[in-house]
């Protein structure tokens, strides 16, 4: 069963809700009081809803297979939790939760026993509970569902940046960017009286391990720190430095391991315009931000979870780029131990080596050459290309989705009625024999 977008929101804020039911249930039983376990205000946990959807997008090709799709849903969990949990503890300095006391778990961040748990979900909703809860969705008259799911999204996004504001202790700063503004200054001491203290009590009280006051010290102390070197250990801008090297140096290296083993020189570049893998760019980003403080772990460790997080994010993107371009740019079905032509095992070891040779080799160099530029120069640079490769990255989406059209025979596309400027502007600069250079292993699918 094929759900659309509409049911797939609809199901993102009911297994977020049931998902809170359940987090409020073990919590009055281990504490036998009431305790908001969300992360947001309102009564809704995000990371269940989000594991569900995904579930849902990237699982169902896996549905004949029920070990594949138990295995599946095992992994796919783990890599949202595990990715979720240390980019939270990245950016506020602390553990939301911690699975440290439960046997075989991984930085305390994700476990076996859970793991087990997602992946008996995913075969579950899969199964039983989608298509149930799609049944119910149904009977909400289309025009009201639609008002319902927007006036969600709407105070999630609210509650969210109110949450957020209040845990980096940015509510002062709000304040005075809004005093120029009789009106808007109201607003911000309305804002800090009825909803910054709530936060700040409730997150206490579900965290105990989140102390605001230490937290906006220790930030503090790090802004200072780092503020005469440029992107200094695992910052923002390195992060950003470390995408763009990443998707270069990746680039590079699948180009000549296609040399060599095809004896072809052809394209592995995502984007229309430079050398740049955006696969590649992100996994490194990714498996920096994830293994940084372990490092210094030995080689076996790194290489563990080089293979599964790249297994699984490599997974991700296959789908992912697939449902956006309606295109599959790589098919493993031609090599043993596949899963659905997306992943191999080979390959997946790859990406364990990668991890090893990318944490023990390039990252240190990296790292020190990236901070030796002055922080002005650095922060100039990053920027640039953070502006360029977004242009990039949008223009090449276009270029993929007006490609897609012609081959599949339609003369006026999507931007032939409003925008027709813009299509004749991809059919002359990027007509399908370019675009079959840039993308020689692109295969349209249904």
């Amino acid at each position: 069963m094929v759900f659309s977008f509409y049911e797939i929101s609809w199901f993102f804020f009911i297994y977020s809700f049931l998902g809170w039911c359940g987090e409020v249930c073990l919590a009055a039983f281990y504490r036998k009081k009431f305790v908001n376990r969300g992360v947001v205000s309102s009564p809704l946990c995000p990371i269940y809803g989000t594991g569900a959807v995904a579930f849902t997008i990237f699982l169902p090709e896996l549905k004949g297979n029920l070990f594949f799709l138990f295995l599946g849903g095992m992994i796919l969990a783990s890599f949202i939790e595990f990715v979720t949990g240390a980019l939270l503890e990245k950016a506020f300095h602390r553990k939301w939760w911690d699975y440290s006391n439960i046997r075989f778990n991984f930085e305390g961040f994700i476990c076996l026993r859970y793991s087990v748990i997602w992946g008996v979900f995913a075969v579950l909703l899969t199964y039983l509970v989608n298509p149930f809860v799609a049944s119910l969705v149904a009977l909400i008259p289309g025009a009201i569902g639609a008002v319902l799911l927007w006036a969600l999204s709407i105070c999630l996004v609210i509650d969210g940046l109110g949450t957020a504001l209040t845990i980096l202790g940015m509510q002062k700063s709000l304040g005075r960017a809004f005093k120029s503004l009789e009106e808007m200054a109201k607003l911000s001491r309305l804002l800090e009286n009825a909803i910054t203290r709530r936060i700040t009590r409730r997150m206490e009280k579900a965290f105990p391990a989140l102390d605001m006051g230490e937290l906006k010290a220790q930030k503090a102390e790090t802004a200072k720190a780092s503020a005469e070197v440029f992107a200094e250990g695992c910052s923002a801008y390195k992060l950003i430095s470390l995408f763009f090297l990443g998707a270069f140096l990746g680039d590079v290296t699948e180009t000549i391991f296609c040399l060599v083993t095809t004896g072809r020189l052809m394209s592995r570049s995502s984007v229309v315009y430079g050398p740049f893998s955006i696969v590649w760019g992100l996994g490194c980003a990714l498996l920096t931000a994830v293994l940084y403080r372990d490092r210094n772990k030995s080689d076996s460790y790194l290489f563990v979870a080089g293979t599964l997080l790249g297994g699984a994010y490599e997974y991700i993107c296959s789908v992912f780029t697939e449902l956006v371009f309606g295109t599959v740019f790589w098919d493993y079905s031609e090599f043993r131990f596949n899963l659905g032509g997306r992943i191999n095992l080979l390959y997946c070891f790859f990406w364990g080596i990668a991890a090893v040779v990318w944490m023990k080799l390039l990252y240190p160099f990296l790292s020190g050459w990236i901070e030796r530029l002055s922080v002005r120069a650095g922060k100039i640079l990053c920027n640039a290309m953070v502006v360029f490769m977004i242009g990039n990255c949008i223009l090449s989406g276009l270029a993929l989705a007006r490609y897609e059209e012609r081959q599949r025979g339609v003369e006026k596309g999507a931007f032939a009625e409003n925008m027709a400027g813009i299509e004749s502007f991809l059919d002359e600069h990027f007509d399908n024999e370019r675009m079959e250079r840039i993308y020689p292993n692109a295969k349209l699918v249904e």
